[in-house]
C-alpha cells in the first residue's frame, strides 16, 4: 500500500496543479475571450476526446512493455507544459491548445498509474487501493480549488489569471518528483510474441463487455464538467462561490472515496456502480431544474457522492476482471469509450443549452444515466 500512498501523492499534487485552474477556465473563456455555452463545449469535447482516444495506446503499450513509471511520468509531465501554455495564451484558440496538451498527456498516464495501483496493493482489496488512490487525488482537486478561490478572493486586475497560471507550476513540479520514490511493480515483458489484443477482445468476460457498453451510454449524457459549473454562474453565483461549489463537491468526494471502494470489496461492484448511476441522474435532474442556489448546492455535494461511488470501483472492477496480460490496454479502453463518446455529449449539450437553455441538456444527461443504471442492474446478473 505504500506504493499506492505515493501515486497518490502524484495524482494529488498533479490534480492540486489542474483545478487551481481549471473552474475558472469556462468563466475565462466567457468573460476574457467572449466564448459561448456552445464554443466552451466544442474545446472541452475535442479537448477531452482526443486525450481519451490515446488512453488504449497507452494501455497497449503498458502491456507490451510493462514499464509502467517512466510512461506514467511522461504523462503527468505535460500538465506543466499546460500551465505555461495557459501563460501565453491570448485567444480561445490559445486555450483549445492548452487543453488538447493537458487532456493528450492525461491520456498517456491513466492507463500505465491505474495498472501501478492494481499491482501495488492486495488483490482481494483493489476497491480499497483504488479507493485510496482516488481519495488523495480528490483531496488534491479540493485543495488547489481552495486555493484558487482564496487567490481570486484576494487578487484583482485582469493579470489574476496569469498570476494563477504562474503558481499552479509549483504542485505540477511536485508531482513530478514524487517519481522519484515510486517502485516498478513488475519485470519487463520478455516475451517478443504478439499480445493478440484481438483475440483478447473477442474473449473478454461477458460482464467486462456489458459494462463497457454501459459506460458508453451513460457517458452520452455526461457533459464536461465545465457545464455544471456554467450553470452555478447562471442561477446567480459569482466566481468565487463557484470556485467553492466545485471545492465542495471534491472535498466530497475525496472523503467518501475510500470508504465507498473499501465497501465494493464486501457487497461487489455492481452495487455502488449502479447506486453511483442512480446519484448521477438525481444530481443532473437538480441541475436541470435549479429554481433556487440551495439547489444548486445540493447537486454539487450529490455530485461528489456520484464520483465517489464509481471513480474508484469502476477501475477496480475493470482490472479484477480484464485478462491479466491486457490489463493496461482495458483500463484504456475504457477511458477511450468515454473520450469516443465525450466528443458528441459536451457538443451537443453546449448546442442545446445554447437552443433550448440549460433544463434540456441535464434532463438527457439524467435520462441517459438511468438507462445505464437500469442496463447494468438486469443485464449483469452476479458481480
Amino acid at each position: 500500500m505504500n506504493n499506492v500512498f505515493l501515486i497518490g501523492l502524484v495524482s494529488f499534487f498533479a490534480d492540486l496543479s489542474t483545478e487551481m485552474v481549471y473552474p475558472l477556465i469556462p468563466i475565462y473563456l466567457t468573460t476574457a475571450f467572449g466564448a459561448t455555452p456552445a464554443l466552451v463545449g466544442v474545446i472541452e469535447g475535442i479537448a477531452e476526446s482526443l486525450a481519451s482516444l490515446l488512453k488504449v495506446f497507452s494501455g497497449y503499450i503498458t502491456d507490451k512493455y510493462r514499464k509502467k513509471k517512466p510512461i506514467a511520468f511522461c504523462g503527468y509531465a505535460t500538465g506543466l507544459l499546460y500551465k505555461v501554455l495557459l501563460i501565453f495564451a491570448v485567444s480561445w484558440v490559445g486555450i483549445l491548445i492548452a487543453r488538447i496538451v493537458d487532456r493528450f498527456g492525461k491520456g498517456i498516464r491513466t492507463a500505465p498509474r491505474d495498472v501501478l495501483v492494481s499491482e501495488s496493493g492486495n488483490p482481494q482489496k483493489l476497491g480499497q487501493s483504488f479507493g485510496l488512490h482516488k481519495a488523495l487525488d480528490m483531496a488534491g482537486s479540493a485543495a488547489g480549488i481552495l486555493v484558487a478561490f482564496f487567490i481570486m478572493k484576494t487578487w484583482n486586475g485582469k493579470n489574476a489569471y496569469t498570476e494563477l497560471f504562474i503558481l499552479s507550476c509549483i504542485p505540477a513540479v511536485l508531482s513530478l518528483f514524487m517519481f522519484l520514490f515510486i517502485k516498478e511493480t513488475s519485470k519487463p515483458r520478455e516475451s517478443k510474441e504478439p499480445l493478440h489484443v484481438w483475440r483478447g477482445f473477442k474473449n473478454l468476460h461477458k460482464h467486462l463487455k456489458l459494462y463497457l457498453l454501459v459506460v458508453f451510454i451513460f457517458t452520452l449524457g455526461n457533459s464536461s464538467n465545465a457545464f455544471l459549473l456554467l450553470r452555478a454562474s447562471h442561477v446567480g453565483f459569482d466566481p468565487a462561490e463557484v470556485i467553492i461549489l466545485y471545492f465542495v463537491y471534491n472535498l466530497v468526494s475525496s472523503l467518501l472515496a475510500f470508504p465507498c471502494g473499501k465497501l465494493s470489496d464486501y457487497v461487489g461492484r455492481k452495487p455502488l456502480l449502479v447506486a453511483g448511476y442512480l446519484f448521477f441522474a438525481l444530481v443532473y435532474a437538480n441541475f436541470a431544474w435549479a429554481s433556487s442556489k440551495t439547489v444548486i448546492m445540493v447537486a454539487f455535494v450529490l455530485y461528489g457522492v456520484y464520483t465517489a461511488m464509481i471513480a474508484g470501483v469502476e477501475r477496480a472492477f475493470i482490472s479484477e476482471i480484464a485478462p491479466p496480460k491486457l490489463k493496461g490496454t482495458m483500463l484504456g479502453m475504457h477511458s477511450t469509450i468515454v473520450g469516443i463518446a465525450l466528443l458528441p455529449a459536451s457538443v451537443m449539450a453546449g448546442f442545446l443549452w445554447s437552443a433550448f437553455g440549460p433544463a434540456i441538456p441535464f434532463a438527457l444527461g439524467a435520462s441517459l444515466s438511468l438507462c445505464a443504471a437500469t442496463l447494468l442492474a438486469f443485464g449483469m446478473r452476479s458481480q
